[in-house]
């Protein structure tokens, strides 16, 4: 049994899911979007991508509902910038030699560069940064995860896992299929080292899933098949299925080729289907809010 649920009181047989609103602060379509999933009360949890622009205006949504246990906001850990048209820099540093950044001073826009090049001292001086940040503006962190799932490469992950052990955070840290490591391009080599270092953290008492899904973001015509089918077959143990919801705005149509999809997003966590998905598949949803709690108190 996952020794997390063992220790939140779930018996052997629960299915027990995180449902993750992903990119939060990225554009202003995201925080109405973020309104909307509060106001639906169905999303278990959020993070935000503290150097985005709108970065702001989600730490004040925040601060207005400071103390309501909806909001269960964590920290994005940012390495990309994908747009071709909408980019943000790191935090704290312009410097070429950091290795984050491309030839036009933002960060990259994939993941491979910052694998190959990112200078690991910088590397771990920019992700404190972003969490320092977060918990500046007034927010309750409740985790860390990674932006492109950049911070899964055993070459960052140490410095992924180390900054969220120095603010006592879980990471989203899941037993990732070797098939799976091999479509990101990884050799068996890395893979192995990989896997190693996720369950040496287990092993340290890190809270791991045991299953990761991102709703589609070609396909914006079959939202709730996707996730009845998700439920539907998830087994015993703990699960994080993430979704990208956005508001259509003249903003998002012009920076995201997906943008359908965000929107798609939006709409079904924010409406009256999800409800009756989620009893009729007969999975309990948590937040990363109790993961932490449960961290600490470890």
């Amino acid at each position: 049994m996952n020794p997390t649920l063992r220790a939140l009181g779930f018996s052997p047989t629960d299915r027990v899911v995180v449902l993750h609103a992903d990119d939060i602060g990225m554009c202003q379509a995201t925080l109405a979007a973020y309104d909307d999933l509060l106001a639906a009360g169905l999303a278990s949890s959020a993070a935000t991508m503290v150097p985005c622009p709108w970065f702001n205006g989600l730490a004040e949504q925040c601060r207005r509902r400071a103390g309501d246990p909806q909001i269960d906001m964590g920290v994005h850990l940012t390495l990309t910038s994908e747009w071709d048209n909408y980019r943000w820099r790191p935090l704290t540093t312009s410097d070429p030699a950091s290795g984050l950044l491309d030839d036009e001073g933002y960060f990259p826009a994939r993941a491979l560069p910052v694998y190959q090049r990112a200078d690991l001292a910088a590397v771990r001086i920019e992700l404190a940064a972003q969490v320092q940040r977060a918990l500046a503006a007034g927010i309750d962190v409740t985790h860390v995860d990674s932006h492109m799932l950049t911070l899964f490469h055993p070459r960052l992950l140490p410095a992924y896992i180390d900054t969220a052990r120095q603010f006592g955070l879980p990471p989203l840290l899941v037993h990732i299929p070797p098939g799976w490591q091999s479509n990101m391009g990884y050799d068996p080599e890395t893979i192995a080292l990989s896997r190693r270092l996720i369950t040496e953290a287990a092993e340290d008492g890190l809270p791991i899933f045991d299953f990761f899904a991102v709703l589609s973001l070609d396909d914006p015509e079959h939202k709730p098949d996707e996730l009845n089918a998700l439920l539907s077959q998830l087994s015993a143990g703990l699960s994080n299925i993430i979704f990208h919801p956005a508001v259509d705005t003249p903003e998002l149509r012009a920076m995201a080729p997906d943008w359908r999809c965000r929107v798609a997003d939006h709409a079904l966590f924010s409406g009256d289907l999800l409800s009756g998905l989620l009893a009729e598949a007969g999975v309990q949803v948590i937040g990363f809010r109790a993961l932490r709690d449960a961290m600490r108190n470890e």
